[in-house]
């Protein structure tokens, strides 16, 4: 009975959210509140106390750091460099928006911001080009994600969080962290590649002047913000990957356990605004509140969850009741399903990750299998234009007759698409491993 409210409570908080407007994290807190101290007997301090404090402070310290790059141009000019790159070869503007949007969310711009300024110049080059809008747009939302998806972008950081919580040992979170950002890379090529080259899109893109102009140089203060950012991530990167391939190394074993993401990107913001590369109000401003709120409060919905006992029944449920070879290609349709409403960061990840060790251990599954499966069901669907990348794709159409148009063809074309790639591909990748 308890796991039936705290299952009917995540379900009324997404269905509440999605209705109101109002962020599903706050729904989440609400509940989180009433069913841990009214119906479980908790004390108020131990369900304040659920607030993924890591977590928090992950996504905070990063966002700060990277919002210098926003603030400043350097991420809006870089785009401008990249796309004038191709200017002579318009067949392959889709694969230089998704290398761009990749490039840039990677850079730490996420997801929502990349979007925010990428999808109005996607499509303003659809137009010019003759580029078909679905694939403009699928572009720009797959190198969106792609790049979000980074072991140490905004995504790749919060799926590694949320695998620590759920038991993994940081060194496999970065593992299999690395394994859903290759995904989605390889995923999205696929896809752009069948469109290009089918249908007569080659042909109507190979004609186009796009007769860009050259941008501005980067000045001083944006050439030492890419310069702090590709070190940052060089920092974050190198110890995990060399503790991997070297791990009797004592001495990198010893700095491994030292680094840490969100501590280095702290660090980095001080030195950043000591170099005066940004306002300080403006940084803070900039960080992504929203996401930041609905993650912690599903969070803390999610511990409700998992002391009430909802995450082993469901988790004993799936690996008695699904087949072994099923339970990865389940697991991708049920996130895509819940992607066509919700936030993949914010709801489906945080539900269904920490249901994921003890599956793969009931079932013999490698978990890195079944949380890739998750993300990237989940990310299919994001284009449809009830969930968050649709949505902010059609807001950036320069008129209602093009939003009308490009409504359908995202809810009917490209969702649908992307759902089928998602599919194959998990499939193959159950099989294969």
């Amino acid at each position: 009975m308890l796991s039936l409210i705290v299952v009917g409570a995540i379900a009324l908080a997404i269905v509440l959210g999605y209705k109101t407007r109002i962020n599903i994290g706050l729904y989440a807190i609400a509940f989180a509140y009433i069913i841990g101290c009214f119906v479980m007997g908790m004390k108020p301090a131990d369900v304040i106390k659920l607030w993924p404090l890591k977590i928090f402070f992950i996504i905070f310290s990063v966002s700060l750091f990277y919002s210098f790059a926003t603030i400043n141009g350097t991420l809006e000019r870089l785009a401008e460099h990249l796309m004038y790159r191709c200017r002579n070869a318009p067949h392959l503007l889709p694969y230089a928006v998704f290398a761009t949007a990749t490039l840039i969310s990677g850079l730490g711009a996420g997801y929502y911001t990349v979007l925010a300024f990428m999808a109005p110049l996607t499509l303003l080059l659809c137009q010019r080009t003759g580029m078909s809008m679905i694939i403009g747009a699928m572009s720009v939302n797959y190198g969106a994600l792609a790049g979000a998806n980074f072991v140490s972008s905004q995504s790749g950081i919060i799926f590694r969080g949320l695998m620590m919580n759920a038991g993994i040992s940081d060194e496999q979170a970065f593992t299999d962290a690395l394994g859903i950002f290759i995904s989605t890379l390889v995923i999205p090529l696929i896809v752009i590649t069948g469109m290009v080259f089918l249908g007569g899109n080659r042909e109507r893109m190979a004609q186009a002047d796009i007769g860009s102009a050259l941008p501005q140089a980067f000045n001083s203060q944006q050439k030492m913000t890419l310069f702090l950012t590709v070190l940052m991530m060089a920092l974050v990167l190198i110890f995990p990957i060399l503790h991997i391939v070297l791990p009797e190394s004592s001495a990198i074993t010893f700095i491994n356990s030292k680094v840490d993401i969100g501590l280095i990107a702290s660090v980095f913001s001080v030195i950043a605004l000591m170099l005066k590369l940004g306002d300080e109000r403006k940084a803070i401003a900039s960080l992504p509140w929203g996401t930041i709120i609905m993650i912690c409060g599903v969070g803390m919905l999610i511990s409700i969850a998992i002391k009430a006992g909802t995450i082993d029944s469901l988790a004993s449920w799936i690996g008695t009741t699904i087949p072994a070879a099923l339970v990865p290609l389940a697991f991708g349709v049920v996130g895509a399903l819940m992607s066509l409403f919700a936030s993949t960061l914010g709801v489906v990840t945080p539900a269904l990750f920490p249901i994921v060790p003890s599956i793969a251990a009931t079932l013999g599954i490698d978990p890195m299998i079944i949380f890739i499966s998750i993300v990237v069901g989940a990310q299919a669907t994001s284009i449809s234009p009830f969930s968050s990348g649709g949505s902010l794709i059609l807001g950036a159409c320069t008129s209602e007759e093009s939003r009308s148009s490009l409504f359908p063809q995202l809810l009917f074309r490209a969702a649908p698409l992307g759902f089928a790639a998602a599919l194959v591909y998990n499939v193959a990748m159950t099989f294969i491993y």
